[in-house]
C-alpha cells in the first residue's frame, strides 16, 4: 500500500513511518521540512498543510492518509492552530480522492464518567486544555463527515516521551472510554501506538468512529 503520513517529523510521525516501512509499505512523509531519504520505499514532501490545493495534489494516488499533525508546543494559539490545521488536512484529503483517513487525536475527549470527558476533569493539565479541546471539536467535525472512511484515534492517557516501554506489539482496544490496566493506568508507548495505527491500516476494524488503545 502507499500511505501518506502528515506530521512525519514530529513525536508520533517518525514511529509510524518506521512501523509502516518495516511492513513493506510505500510511505510518503509530509512535513514542513524538506528531507532526503535513502530508503527506496520512503519519500518526503515539504508541504504547508494550510495550502489545501497543493496538499491535495500531493496526496493523490495514496491508499490511505494518516495525520499526526500537531501545531507544536509551547503555542499560545494552540486551539486555533490545531483546529485550523486539522480542518485543512481534512479538506485536502477530500479533494485528493483518498477515502481512508486516520487522524491521531488526543485522549482528552475520552469519557472517564457518564458525560464527563477527561479534558473537563480538575486534574487535566491546564497547558494541554486548548489543544485537547481543539482535538475534541475536530472529532465532532469528523462525526458529520460522510464522504470519507475516517477514523479518529485517541491515544492512551499516558502516551508521552517518558513512556520507555518501547515496541511490544501488544495492546488492548477500546472505543470512547480509556483502556486501563490492573493498576488503573492507561499507558501506551509511541512505538506501540505506531503498531496500532499500522494494524488499522492493514486490517481496518474501525469506520467513521473513534477508538483508543492501551496495555
Amino acid at each position: 500500500m502507499k500511505i501518506a503520513v502528515i506530521g512525519a517529523t514530529g513525536f508520533v510521525g517518525p514511529k509510524i513511518l518506521d512501523e509502516l516501512l518495516s511492513r513493506g509499505h510505500e510511505v510518503l512523509g509530509i512535513s514542513r521540512k524538506n528531507i532526503v531519504s535513502d530508503n527506496p520505499n520512503l519519500t518526503y514532501a515539504a508541504q504547508d498543510i494550510l495550502n489545501t490545493n497543493a496538499l491535495a495534489e500531493t496526496l493523490k494516488g495514496c491508499d490511505a492518509v494518516i495525520s499526526a499533525f500537531n501545531p507544536g508546543r509551547p503555542n499560545p494559539n494552540a486551539y486555533h492552530d490545531y483546529l485550523t490545521g486539522a480542518k485543512a488536512v481534512l479538506e485536502a484529503v477530500k479533494q485528493s480522492g483518498v477515502r481512508r483517513f486516520i487522524t491521531i487525536g488526543g485522549a482528552g475527549s475520552l469519557y472517564v464518567a457518564d458525560d464527563v470527558q477527561l479534558v473537563d476533569t480538575p486534574d487535566f493539565p491546564k497547558d494541554f486544555v486548548p489543544e485537547a479541546s481543539a482535538a475534541r471539536d475536530f472529532l465532532n467535525v469528523l462525526k458529520e463527515e460522510t464522504a470519507l472512511d475516517w477514523v479518529f484515534f485517541s491515544p492512551a492517557i499516558e502516551m508521552h516521551p517518558g513512556i520507555k516501554i518501547g515496541r511490544t506489539g501488544k495492546y488492548r482496544l477500546g472505543k470512547d472510554n480509556p483502556v486501563f490496566n490492573d493498576a488503573h493506568r492507561s499507558q501506551l508507548s509511541v512505538e506501540d501506538l505506531a503498531v496500532v495505527i499500522a494494524d488499522e491500516v492493514e486490517n481496518a476494524k474501525h469506520h467513521k468512529e473513534r477508538f483508543t488503545a492501551a496495555y
